[in-house]
């Protein structure tokens, strides 16, 4: 009898024990590189935040930082990684210097589209290959939203030849920076707050930040007149990072919460980038009759597709990994690049209107 009641003292503590884990408030603490309330890139970790508390039922909530607050915007990863905050809103290639591998979740010059590489991601091997590339580290990193294809950027001179490039002071990070530079351009990065004040200044000619959607806001077209199409960047990717301790210590259905969360946000992103980008297009084309866009000479597209696929066949040779990721995207893109020429490009180009 009296073992009896002891077994069923402990079930009775037992159940009492998963009731008050399914009752338990997990809160984490997350670090951006944007600045507070910043449009679209901060808009994507606060409706991630929403959505996660909503469907825990106030479970999990998460506290965000904006860079005004820890003051370090492109030292997400290693605060992180540390352990100083749970999670992070950052791009990837922005630590190509700490983990080189990184930049290719970001995106890659002359490579896939946003819907291309989302399906990569999900469908293909990108999940699992940045999970080898950020496990020593002691992080998980997830899609965390895409501004889609970006614009080249803004230049004070117009460029019509590749002499034009030789040591122009130019803002732009990642892969595209490293191809840039080996074309004579005088590379550097700038936190997003820094970016009008160095253009106005002259610190720096050109610089490229996003597309009208957050370049509007930023006030560059009062600066430089011209306004040039992309190829470094053709859909840009930020990320969510969780350190791996904290992800492992949430309950399993908050993990899944937060894994909803995050997709669910970086599509709510890359959507309200288009909208907001033709929005801002539009304005800048009726108030701004200076702003002139732009697309490089032939001859400048083909050094760049060049210089790219140098740089990453290099990179290929010196690392496996870089090897294992840069095949992978582009064996993706040849079996997925021939559907979207049937079928978005050539939309546009045939049935699409012209304006």
């Amino acid at each position: 009898m009296r073992k009896i009641r002891l077994l069923a003292t402990a079930a009775l503590l037992f159940a009492a024990s998963l009731v008050t884990q399914a009752e338990q408030t997990h809160v984490l603490r997350l670090a951006e590189t944007w600045g507070p309330n910043y449009p679209i890139l901060g808009d994507a970790t606060r409706n991630m935040a929403a959505m996660a508390e909503a469907m825990s039922g106030g479970r999990l909530q998460i506290r965000i930082d904006s860079s005004n607050r820890h003051k370090a915007p492109f030292g997400i990863f290693d605060m992180v990684k540390a352990g100083q905050y749970d999670m992070g809103h950052t791009a990837s290639y922005y630590y190509k210097g700490k983990i080189p591998n990184a930049m290719y979740f970001t995106t890659v010059p002359f490579g896939m589209i946003a819907p291309e590489q989302y399906a990569w991601f999900y469908f293909g091997d990108g999940m699992a290959l940045m999970e080898k590339v950020y496990a020593p580290h002691g992080l998980l990193s997830f899609p965390g939203g895409n501004t889609g294809n970006q614009m080249g950027g803004w230049f004070r001179e117009e460029i019509n030849s590749l002499e034009d490039l030789q040591g122009l002071k130019m803002r732009t990070p990642g892969f595209a920076g490293e191809v840039m530079a080996e074309l004579g351009v005088a590379v550097t990065n700038i936190p997003p707050g820094e970016l009008y004040t160095s253009l106005e200044r002259g610190t720096i000619d050109a610089l490229e930040w996003v597309g009208p959607a957050l370049d509007f806001s930023m006030g560059f077209h009062q600066i430089a007149d011209y306004y040039y199409s992309g190829w470094q960047e053709p859909g840009a990717e930020v990320q969510f990072l969780i350190n791996q301790r904290v992800w492992e210590r949430l309950p399993a259905d908050l993990q899944e919460i937060l894994r909803v969360a995050m997709r669910t946000a970086a599509y709510d992103m890359y959507i309200q980038s288009t909208h907001a980008s033709g929005l801002a297009w539009s304005r800048m084309q009726e108030e701004y009759p200076n702003v002139q866009h732009r697309t490089f000479p032939p001859e400048v597209i083909d050094a760049l597709r060049q210089t790219t696929d140098r740089l990453l066949l290099e990179a290929s040779e010196n690392d496996p990994l870089a090897q294992e990721i840069v095949r992978s995207q582009q064996a993706y893109l040849q079996q997925v690049r021939p559907w979207t020429n049937i079928s978005d490009r050539a939309y546009l180009n045939t049935v699409a209107p012209s304006e």
